[in-house]
């Protein structure tokens, strides 16, 4: 393996998922977890114990809902997409995510 494969830095997976959602659409969970694995350029790696709990979740606070459907191999899966709650989430996930490394960028170049 020529990356290093990392996990997802502490409170980023729900941007993720909601950023995921947002551009392909509704989705499994386990196509979820290999969009971003893929996006990643296959840097993070996702295990079903760190993905599912992050669906439930988002559920919970309404940001995403889930629905049962059949996927491409044939299997009974719970489908999810985003809610307009969660679109408005996912806008301030990002403003949020941009101001904080905007402060580190600002503390890496004055140390230069």
């Amino acid at each position: 393996m020529s990356k290093q494969q990392s996990e997802v830095p502490y409170g980023t997976l729900d941007l993720l998922i909601l950023k995921t959602l947002e551009t392909m659409g509704t989705m499994h969970g386990y196509a979820i977890a290999r969009r971003i694995e893929q996006v990643s350029g296959e840097t993070l790696q996702l295990s079903q114990g760190s993905v599912y709990p992050a669906l439930i979740r988002l559920e919970q606070e309404g940001w995403i809902r889930e629905e049962w459907g059949i996927s491409e191999t044939n299997r009974k899966v719970k489908f999810y997409s985003l809610t307009r709650t969660g679109r408005k989430q996912l806008l301030a996930e990002v403003a949020s995510w941009e101001k904080a490394t905007a402060l580190v960028a600002r503390f890496l170049e004055a140390s230069r």
